[in-house]
């Protein structure tokens, strides 16, 4: 057992969590339109829950507008039901062939909120970090008291570990900032 491999198996699971969190936020609202913010809302398709994406193709049709073309006509009410009862706070508007949704100007309180929201996702990938750091130091640990891992190791792991935890809640918060500048602009 290596100090060295115990941080490396640890970066990869920190890199999960950074992926979750990232895919986590980009559903969060701001300013402009994206396909993000609707394609993994969830739709009753055939019997099963799907989400748009693998349903219907989704365009940004200007700033504030996204429009989804469903495969199948047949959809176009479960769509605009499971986007009008998402926590999107839009109506969506039916035709022929496409749901079209325009994004109404974000009110300084929704803002607010969804600042609130991004925090709150924000601390769980935090804790998320805490937790696989807990496992690395307890692996570290279990290996000094089966005699793998040297006391002066055992101290420059938990060391490195930590550096580790800093450097990937740095960029936790960089992307946090990222996220809120969006979504205080206009």
């Amino acid at each position: 057992m290596d100090i060295k491999d115990i941080i490396k198996k640890t970066r990869i699971d920190f890199d999960k969590v950074i992926d979750f969190y990232e895919k986590d936020i980009s559903s969060i609202r701001t300013g402009r339109a994206s396909t993000s913010l609707v394609e993994n809302i969830m739709v009753d398709s055939y019997g099963t829950k799907m989400p748009i994406k693998q349903v219907a193709s989704i365009n940004i049709s200007g700033p504030r507008a996204i429009s989804i073309q469903p495969w199948d006509r047949t959809l176009n009410q479960v769509i605009e039901k499971a986007i009008s009862q998402s926590d999107l706070g839009v109506n969506p508007s039916t035709d022929q062939d496409s749901i079209n949704i325009f994004l109404p100007p974000l009110t300084e309180e929704f803002r607010t909120n969804l600042v609130k929201i991004l925090n709150e996702k924000s601390e769980d990938a935090r804790v998320s970090l805490r937790k696989v750091r807990e496992e690395s130091w307890k692996e570290i640990q279990d290996g000094f008291k089966d005699g793998l891992i040297r006391e002066d190791d055992k101290f420059k792991g938990k060391d490195d570990l930590q550096k580790t935890v800093d450097e990937y809640n740095q960029k936790i918060e960089n992307i946090s900032d990222r996220k809120k500048k969006e979504i205080m602009e206009n």
